[in-house]
């Protein structure tokens, strides 16, 4: 609760209003009682018909009071909840952009999705009720005992034994239904989590016919939501029933030793009247808190929820570094590297060095989890090295700052990630100062061009969510040229061609040959024909670097890479080609 707490302090004013005018509203609505019991006693009694049209009126300004207190409370409140959760998503957003990805892979995406949007829908909901009731139910309920005692002192003790009651009642359902929440909200979780999952791979999912399994899946999940909600449910629907039982009797209590009273003249029947309205006001109250109560344990459930992810400190810190002033020709250098990912149960990457050369264009090749996308993700520090060291420019990696690593290192991910908008603003994310030329150049080298002419808008044609409006290779041709627009020292492509044909391909490579010749090029790829001509290739298998060297020496030294060069090109087919 300390996030929401510091997140109300900002809002204090507005915060203290809504329970203020809340507990007017109360003290108006504690008056009513005696009024209606002074209209019984002494108007009716007497046939003061004057006395009567008095206190009527004075019914009236006390409800027109009374509603005007509670429009304002509810407006404070409300305003008070809505700005504390939309700080608590922000400050959550924000959270999240600055974990690194070991914290993200922990987590996990669909839980960070619930976070943010059922439980802050939850804690605003909880804020909102408990600045509107939270304090009035108890004041009512305090104020119709304290009255019930300036009326009758003896006929008090009923409301005290009730008043008792109804509090073990409301207790232990809450020990009961709190741990309850928590489980739905993780339950929620795995929902969002399936959900999420069978969404973006719908394709794959009717492609190998698995529709029925993947209902049956979320239905199994569902169900246990269902179960754990129901089960909670029909222990918090118990509130109600429990509690009209206990105030029913409390009346009838009430309504039975007061006519005693009555008959002795030791009251009068508008004191009686009086009681059984105090009551009701604490049955209508106690239900009011209650489901508060219920309200809260949500609250409190969701709260832990997103202290969980608030408290997960970044593991990475970035130094103050912003251009290293080596006069070395070397620009990446491996010292002995190892890496694991979290919880994974062997290394990815083992005891690897090298170094390339400023200008140089690299190749890295090997099978499928050899390594290739965590090497490229620990020269642009999305990971940190398990052991040994990364150099850039002589200057070891964790001493330059965050925003001139990523000046520094431009990477095009295997995924193509457009953006909503249009070309140009997902360009613009290389550089918000590029000019038009320079966007046009950038496509250009991405070999793009074909793009924009096909376009009636050009830069500007629309670009709808995950870039769903373009192919594959529209995407990673525009991906590459958003990387360009940065005019990086290095530049990463990770697989970043594969739905590119060979042609295309070819004078990509071209094309980036003629850019700079101090841009240092990393091209991953699965096909040895996208890398032979780099300056140098690197092998990896298993995490190990087993080779490295030019297309003819691998050929001729490195088994790993004659084997995959076979595997690609037909028997019999020039080394040298």
């Amino acid at each position: 609760m300390k996030y929401i707490w510091e997140e109300l302090k900002q809002y204090k004013w507005i915060a203290i209003l809504a329970p203020l005018f809340k507990m007017l509203e109360a003290f108006f609505d504690l008056l009513v009682p005696l009024v209606v019991a002074n209209i019984i006693n002494i108007g009716i009694q007497q046939a003061n018909r004057t006395y009567m049209y008095q206190q009527i009126g004075l019914l009236i300004l006390l409800a027109l009071v009374g509603i005007t207190c509670s429009i304002t409370a509810q407006y404070f409140a409300a305003k008070t909840a809505v700005k504390t959760a939309s700080q608590l998503r922000m400050k959550l957003y924000h959270h999240i952009t600055s974990l690194s990805f070991s914290e993200l892979d922990q987590i996990g995406t669909s839980t960070l999705i619930t976070r943010m949007s059922s439980d802050i829908n939850q804690i605003q909901n909880g804020v909102n009720m408990s600045l509107r009731l939270l304090l009035r139910s108890p004041f009512i309920i305090i104020g119709a005992m304290i009255m019930a005692f300036i009326i009758h002192p003896h006929m008090s003790v009923i409301f005290l034994i009730m008043i008792i009651i109804l509090g073990i009642i409301v207790f232990f359902i809450m020990q009961i239904t709190n741990p309850g929440y928590i489980k739905i909200q993780n339950s929620l979780d795995a929902i969002t989590s399936s959900t999420r999952s069978n969404l973006t791979g719908v394709r794959v999912v009717r492609a190998f016919s698995k529709e029925e399994d993947e209902i049956e899946n979320f239905q199994s999940y569902n169900q246990l939501l269902n179960k754990l909600q129901r089960h909670v449910g029909n222990i918090a629907a118990m509130m109600n029933p429990l509690t009209y039982v206990t105030t029913n009797l409390a009346i009838i209590a009430v309504i039975y030793f007061g006519s005693f009273q009555v008959n002795h003249g030791a009251m009068m029947s508008g004191d009686i009247v009086a009681l059984v309205n105090y009551i009701s006001q604490i049955l209508v109250e106690l239900v009011k808190l209650a489901s508060t109560i219920v309200l809260i344990s949500k609250t409190i459930a969701s709260s832990s929820r997103l202290e969980e992810v608030l408290d997960t400190k970044a593991s990475m810190k970035y130094g103050t570094l912003r251009e290293s002033h080596s006069k070395t020709d070397t620009i990446i250098s491996f010292k002995d590297v190892s890496f694991k990912y979290p919880h994974a149960m062997q290394e990815s990457l083992s005891h690897i060095s090298f170094d390339i050369l400023k200008g140089q264009t690299i190749g890295i090749i090997g099978g499928t989890g050899s390594g290739k996308t965590t090497m490229a993700h620990l020269i642009a520090r999305f990971y940190d090295v398990t052991e040994g060291a990364v150099y850039l420019d002589n200057a070891l990696i964790q001493s330059y700052s965050k925003e001139a690593l990523r000046n520094k290192v431009q990477i095009v991910m295997q995924k193509a990630q457009l953006f909503k908008g249009t070309i140009r603003s997902n360009l613009l994310w290389g550089n918000e100062q590029a000019s038009d030329a320079m966007l046009y150049e950038a496509v250009s080298i991405a070999q793009a061009d074909d793009i924009l002419k096909q376009k009636e808008h050009g830069l500007d044609e629309c670009v709808e969510q995950g870039g769903r409006n373009f192919s594959g290779g529209q995407r990673q041709r525009l991906t590459i040229a958003r990387a360009l627009v940065r005019k990086s020292d290095i530049l990463i492509l990770d697989d970043s061609a594969s739905a590119l044909d060979y042609a295309t391909d070819k004078a990509l490579r071209k094309a980036l040959k003629e850019v700079e010749e101090q841009m240092t090029t990393i091209i991953i790829s699965q096909r040895t024909a996208s890398i032979q001509h780099c300056d140098q290739i690197f092998v990896l298998d298993d995490g190990q670097l087993v080779g490295c060297g030019t297309h003819i020496s691998l050929l001729n030294d490195c088994e790993v890479y004659k084997e995959i060069y076979d595997s690609q090109f037909k028997k019999g087919a020039s080394y040298g080609q």
